[in-house]
């Protein structure tokens, strides 16, 4: 009992710091999961990667401009993510570009422009807290924030759901029989912006789209439904962020990369033995097979 304590409640129990990246990353994983199933479902997930760079300039000018403070960084990267949100859905539907292709150049532009911004002034020590973040360091202000971010995310959801699943399923229906069609699009951009934002915090930009998406990727393993795959998610990303905070603090590794590969394991786990996964699948294959 005795080494079992040490292992997986003495880190918690015993170090303020551990127990404040206990409570962000899981606020951030109820407030970014299901997110980043919608995300998913609309087959935008690299568009999550893109939005995750494109915080980076506005971050960049708040570091700029005041150091490295959560408050200025924050403002800066969700003006930037508005911003480049914005523009990429207004070429998409003013232009004869696609969505993907007009948010991977703003993706291009901005990740080019906030690492220039951040190398002026800053060291590499400096870019790598931007891009890969300390969920370590975390304090009340950062966790304030955090919390404010999930609480939005989660009334959001609650509002818009029924607008959500539909435009997932069917958006040229949903346009045509409700108002909500093109102004949830940009809501629910604005939430993805929202979350990656809060992620930057913990995770750098670079590493807070992983939350969002691996989670999202292995529940679609397990379940066809919307609202099962939603809980799924989140409670994959609680498990990713114990498992990689207790293997940062005993293996004395980054603790936003063992977030990550804790999903990225559970991932490939789902990958092989998911209820939709390649072994059931082939279990169910060979039973036709030989019926």
């Amino acid at each position: 009992m005795d080494m079992l304590y040490g292992l997986f409640i003495a880190p918690f129990a015993d170090f303020g710091f551990m127990q404040r990246a206990l409570v962000g990353s899981l606020m951030l994983s109820l407030g970014a999961c299901p997110v980043g199933v919608f995300l998913m479902l609309r087959r935008m997930s690299l568009s999550g990667d893109a939005m995750a760079h494109a915080i980076l300039p506005g971050a960049a000018a708040g570091f700029l401009l005041y150091g490295l403070e959560i408050l200025p960084m924050t403002i800066g990267g969700l003006i930037a993510g508005i911003i480049v949100a914005l523009g990429a859905g207004a070429v998409s539907r003013f232009t004869i570009q696609r969505e993907d292709a007009s948010m991977a150049a703003f993706y291009l532009i901005s990740l080019a422009i906030g690492v220039l911004m951040v190398s002026i002034r800053g060291s590499s020590v400096d870019l790598m807290h931007v891009l890969f973040g300390t969920v370590l360091a975390l304090n009340n202000e950062a966790l304030t924030l955090i919390g404010g971010i999930v609480a939005v995310t989660l009334v959001s959801l609650a509002i818009f759901w029924r607008a959500l699943v539909a435009e997932c399923l069917d958006p040229l229906f949903l346009r045509s029989v409700s108002r909500l069609g093109s102004p949830v699009h940009f809501i629910f951009l604005g939430l993805v912006v929202l979350n990656l934002v809060g992620g930057f915090q913990a995770l750098g930009t670079l590493l807070s789209v992983g939350l969002m998406m691996l989670p999202a990727a292995a529940a679609r393993f397990w379940t066809v439904r919307v609202e099962p795959m939603c809980v799924l998610a989140v409670l994959i990303g609680f498990a990713s962020c114990i498992a990689g905070l207790l293997l940062s603090y005993h293996a004395s590794l980054p603790s936003g990369p063992s977030i990550i590969l804790s999903a990225g394991v559970v991932y490939f786990a789902s990958i092989l033995f998911g209820t939709r996964g390649i072994l059931r699948a082939r279990v169910i294959h060979h039973r036709h097979r030989t019926a």
